[in-house]
């Protein structure tokens, strides 16, 4: 089964890493993709531009109504995702558990089961 595990975390306490400490979180973060990536059960990967850069569209009764920032004003925001292919929902639980500690602070990663609705055509 194919689970997105979503990453919320204070985007604010995050721009305030310096380079060296963005860099370190993403070393250690590719360490824990490497397991899963020789596995063959790594998809997708993607970091996400700071809320400031979202644009949402709020569907209304009418016309939809576009406006700037994200969907919700929250203390933690989505930052980014994985796709990982994983046997049971206790992998998927242990890659998140994984990921966490390579990931400095606090924050969530949200474990939901995917389904495909249309492969990618990016790259294609």
């Amino acid at each position: 089964m194919l689970y997105a595990v979503l990453c919320y975390n204070d985007e604010n306490a995050v721009a305030t890493w310096s380079k060296e400490e963005d860099d370190a979180c993403m070393v250690r973060l590719a360490q824990v993709e490497d397991a899963m990536k020789t596995k063959g059960k790594l998809g997708p990967v993607a970091r996400l531009k700071p809320t400031s850069a979202a644009t949402t569209l709020r569907k209304t009764s009418g016309e939809p109504l576009v406006i700037d920032g994200p969907f919700a004003e929250t203390k933690e925001q989505f930052l980014g995702f994985f796709v990982a292919d994983c046997d049971t929902l206790d992998e998927a639980i242990d890659f998140a558990k994984d990921l966490a500690r390579a990931n400095p602070g606090m924050g969530a990663y949200e474990i939901r089961p995917l389904a495909i609705f249309k492969p990618s055509q990016i790259g294609a």
